[in-house]
């Protein structure tokens, strides 16, 4: 039980955040992880309340991004990308 406890911190554990003035609302972010992302009425990517999404797939939606507006950390607050 405990390891299904702590694969379930793993899958939880970076934390995106879109850089708005960065973004050009190109949304690869939001093909790759639409459970994540989505954009706004200016066509800005924004982040919605989401669960369940592995870390490699909110980096995946980060690197993709043309203008590296998304920064990832970890659960401490430590950068991962850019």
């Amino acid at each position: 039980m405990l390891y299904f406890f702590n694969i379930i911190n793993i899958i939880m554990a970076y934390k995106p955040k879109v850089i708005r003035d960065k973004c050009i609302g190109a949304a690869p972010c939001v093909a790759i992880a639409p459970e994540v992302f989505d954009l706004d009425e200016e066509n800005i990517a924004v982040i919605k309340k989401y669960k369940d999404v592995d870390d490699q797939t909110i980096l995946m939606a980060a690197k993709s991004c043309p203008t590296q507006a998304i920064v990832v950390e970890d659960e401490k607050g430590k950068q991962i990308f850019p």
